[in-house]
Order: structure tokens, then C-alpha cells, then sequence
């Protein structure tokens, strides 16, 4: 059915394109698609084919009466489309809704009993003397399973028995409680053993890279403090969730924010930049936080030092060579109307033109210059 479906839609299409020219070729796709349009099909078949995707571009035909038929075809097999589809949904819920009695089934039965099962109790209690014994909940460790010491979590199992005494002696509830906790032995958290790749050559190489460089850290460490925090971090967990945070808000690394991943894997791969790679590792400074930081605020605390001296000085050495300023009450400000205002003067055209005054007002900041 599959190969008949084909041949009569390829017949279909090499007359739809010869019917430009000729008027012959368009009354043999239309019968063609008339064919088609009878040909018995079924949602299996054409999404097998795909057929009815290529029959779709008929519709937008230069020749009306084509374009007609062909959106009929199309017309009809979305019918069967969605008739088939809806069936399928149907079939499905009915199973479910069966399934669903079952289980209802099975929940009434078992509170019935479970209310049997109290009524008895009850007269046993109002037949026997008032006699209790409660065991306290006690923990009960197994000798013959010892406990891992390389998960930082223990499993401790409390059981809780209560048990009434009548004159034949029955236990009424039994319980027994998991809990989890924290061990608080010095084992440390569970670590990545390798790194997390994405099946993307070019997100893993960032991942190397950043890895490589957090690895660096134990190393470059000497002060107690930060030696305890950078062997609780996990280096190859922060490369993974710095990558990840790069690639969400910037994309791919090579597309138009690549200089941004450059500027930041040179910073933290920097030899001379250690307390960048700390701070970073230890969770200082967070993956989300890292993407706006500037280049000088990713420099070493060295770095930094030295540029804020370095912009010190120059800002010295502007103000030093500016031209010295005079105070006189000489001009009048055109926007505040007052007469405080500084000036200077310089030669700012040929030697044999008049310097030129430069005026600014005290009170308004305004400026104004005439020669």
C-alpha cells in the first residue's frame, strides 16, 4: 500500500509541475489527485510516507483548480488523521478508568476489614482489666552490617511496640521508623569522582578548562581557613555549575559574547591570579554572580592594588597640570544671574589672535567662553 501510496502521488507531482506549460498535463494531475483522493489510507501509512507534508506545497499551486483538489486530499487525511487519534485516546482511558475501578475495589475491601479488625479490639479492651505495657522506642543497631564510612549519612532504625495484655497477650501495633541523619563523624560531603560532560565538544572544553584550573587551587592554599573550606569544595561540581551559568545567559562560546568567555577563562587560568580560582571554588563568589563581574573586579587583590594606585597617580598628575583657575566677580552667570564665578585663559588660536577666557560659575556650574 506504502509503494502504491508513492507512485501515485509521484505521478501526481511530475504532472502538477509539467501543467505550467501545458494544459494536457494539468486534467492528468487532476485526475491523478482524484485517484488520490479515493486511495484508501490510514494514519500508519502516512506518516510512513510522509506524503501528505509533500502534498501540502499543491495547495499553494499557481493553477486554482490544483490547488482545489489538492486541499481537499489534504482535508479528508487530517479527518482521518484525527478520527484515528481520538480512537487511540479513547481505548486508552477506558483501560485506565478499569484499572481505576479495580483499585477502588481493592481499597473498600481493605477498609472493611481494617474497620472488622478495630470492633475486635475494642471488646477485647472493655473484657480485659486496664492493663498496659509500653516499650519506649530504642534504637537497634546491626552488628552484622556495619555502617559505610564513605557516605557522610548514617541510617538509625527505631521500632515502636505496643503491646496489651489481656489474658491471651496479642500485639496491636508494630512500627518501625527509617530516619536519616547527617553523620557527625568528620567525614566530609560526597564528592565528584570525574567530570560531567554534555556531549557538546565545545561546552566540554570549557568544562575541562575550568576544571583544570579549580584543581590548581589545594595547591596555591597556605592559610588554615581556607585550606578546611577548599577541601570541603568539590572542584569538578563548580566547573559543571559555572559552565552551565556561562552558557544559559551568553550561548554558545563562539558566538557573539565569546570575548566574555575568553576574558574569563584567562582570569581564572591566570598563573599570577590564585584568589580569583579561590574564591570562586569555595563559593565566595557564585557561578550566577561570576558573569558580571568586569575584568579589573576578576584581577588579583594584588592587581587590583596596584591599579587603584596607578589611577591615583594619574588623577595627581591631571589636576597638577591644569590650568591654575582665578575668582572674579567681573562676569555675570546667564543662567543664575550671579557674578561668583572662576576663569582661565589660553591660547587656543594663531599667535596673533587674542587668548581665549574661559568662565565658569560657582553657584550653577555653568560654562561659557569668548575670545
Amino acid at each position: 500500500m506504502e509503494k502504491e501510496l508513492t507512485e501515485l502521488f509521484e505521478s501526481v507531482k511530475r504532472a502538477a509541475d509539467a501543467s505550467v506549460n501545458s494544459p494536457a498535463e494539468e486534467d492528468r494531475c487532476l485526475d491523478a489527485l482524484e485517484r488520490l483522493k479515493k486511495f484508501p489510507v490510514n494514519y500508519q501509512v502516512l506518516v510512513s510516507t510522509q506524503v501528505g507534508k509533500r502534498l501540502r506545497q499543491l495547495t499553494k499551486h499557481s493553477s486554482d483548480k490544483i490547488k482545489t483538489v489538492a486541499s481537499d486530499v489534504v482535508e479528508i487525511w487530517k479527518g482521518i488523521i484525527v478520527k484515528e487519534t481520538t480512537k487511540a485516546k479513547k481505548n486508552g482511558s477506558a483501560s485506565d478508568c478499569d484499572s481505576g475501578k479495580a483499585e477502588s475495589a481493592d481499597t473498600e475491601t481493605n477498609s472493611r476489614k481494617n474497620i472488622q479488625r478495630s470492633n475486635s479490639i475494642k471488646s477485647d479492651q472493655n473484657s480485659a482489666p486496664k492493663k498496659q505495657k509500653i516499650e519506649k522506642m530504642s534504637t537497634v543497631p546491626n552488628p552484622d552490617k556495619p555502617t559505610k564510612t564513605e557516605t557522610s549519612t548514617s541510617v538509625k532504625i527505631e521500632k515502636s511496640k505496643v503491646v496489651q495484655t489481656t489474658t491471651t497477650t496479642k500485639t496491636l501495633h508494630l512500627e518501625t521508623k527509617v530516619k536519616v541523619e547527617k553523620s557527625s563523624s568528620g567525614v566530609g560531603p560526597l564528592k565528584l569522582t570525574s567530570l560531567v560532560y554534555c556531549k557538546d565538544s565545545d561546552r566540554d572544553t570549557i568544562r575541562d578548562n575550568l576544571a583544570e584550573a579549580l584543581c590548581k587551587v589545594p595547591s596555591e592554599v597556605n592559610e588554615p581557613d581556607h585550606k578546611e573550606r577548599v577541601k570541603e569544595s568539590d572542584p569538578y561540581l563548580v566547573a559543571v555549575m559555572v559552565e552551565t551559568a556561562m552558557f544559559e545567559k551568553w550561548g554558545k562560546s563562539k558566538g557573539p559574547q565569546k570575548v566574555k568567555y575568553r576574558s574569563l577563562l584567562f582570569n581564572i587560568r591566570d598563573k599570577n591570579n590564585p584568589d580569583f580560582r579561590r574564591k570562586v571554588l569555595i563559593g565566595d563568589i557564585e557561578p550566577h554572580a561570576i558573569l558580571e563581574l568586569t575584568p579589573e573586579e576578576m584581577a588579583s587583590d594584588e592587581r587590583q592594588q596596584k591599579n587603584a594606585e596607578i589611577k591615583q597617580k594619574a588623577l595627581f598628575n591631571s589636576e597638577r597640570a591644569a590650568a591654575p583657575k582665578a575668582s572674579t566677580n567681573e562676569f555675570t552667570c546667564g543662567r543664575c544671574k550671579k557674578k561668583e564665578t572662576t576663569y582661565y585663559q589660553m591660547q587656543t588660536r594663531s599667535a596673533d589672535e587674542p587668548m581665549t577666557t574661559f568662565v565658569t560659575c560657582v553657584n550653577c556650574n555653568n560654562h561659557w567662553k569668548f575670545c
